[in-house]
């Protein structure tokens, strides 16, 4: 069986860094235990992977092209398929009085954005700091163990795995009237990471569905208030 550009996957994958084998990433909890990079506020379990999307890597997204669901196989690849080769002009000296103007105090490894780009703090001596926009597995060969968990067909599949994806489940998914109707009631918080992922969900659907129509279905009711059981 092989996929195409724009089909729905969901995977298991795990990581390593070719120089030393260390473990990077993983969708297992076990193994980030095991590896030593188990994070309590990560949600560990398959991923999607929506092809030709630049969801991952390119040598991943060219090999799951060719894998079947339930199949797992493991791949060498190198920088250029990967997270390419590194770029000295990404390295830049900067003055830590500009970090300073803006209320921020750097430390190595810190990770902050630089006009627009993200960069990570290399080192710091006598006022002036290194930073490098380079991923950080740059230049190197990457190892990847992967497993197609599943394949997503019909498009509540993929809306629901979208939403996931995006800190926005929707609670309920219909199609009404040539529209998909997606509801979050009031189980769903309603925070900014909420409506920030609903705009995502909302762009990423006109982007990998048919869909040219998508409404939003929202519920809130008032908090409660706290009783005072104290008596006067």
């Amino acid at each position: 069986m092989t996929f195409k550009d724009g089909d729905f996957l969901e995977i298991d994958y795990s990581m390593w860094d070719a120089t030393d084998n260390s473990l990077v990433a993983t969708t297992e909890e076990q193994k980030a235990k095991n590896g030593g990079i188990y994070n309590k506020d990560t949600r560990y379990g398959p991923t999607l992977v929506v092809l030709g999307a630049n969801n991952v890597i390119s040598g991943l997204d060219k090999a799951l092209h060719s894998m079947s669901v339930n199949e797992q196989k493991k791949f060498t690849f190198k920088p250029e398929e990967a997270f390419g080769e590194r770029n000295e002009e990404f390295v830049r000296v900067m003055p830590i009085a500009g970090f300073r103007k803006n209320d921020i105090d750097p430390y190595v490894g810190m990770q902050v954005n630089i006009d627009n780009m993200p960069v990570i703090v290399k080192s710091i001596n006598s006022g002036r700091v290194v930073v490098d926009a380079n991923h950080p597995y740059a230049g190197r060969d990457a190892i990847y163990e992967v497993k197609i968990v599943k394949a997503l067909v019909s498009d509540r599949e993929k809306v629901e795995a979208l939403g996931k994806s995006y800190g926005a489940a929707p609670t309920k998914i219909e199609e009404k009237e040539g529209a998909l109707v997606l509801s979050f009631n009031d189980s769903v918080s309603k925070d900014a990471n909420y409506f920030m992922g609903k705009a995502n969900l909302v762009a990423s659907i006109f982007a990998n569905l048919k869909t040219d129509k998508v409404k939003i279905e929202e519920e809130y009711e008032r908090p409660k208030e706290k009783k005072n059981e104290e008596k006067a």
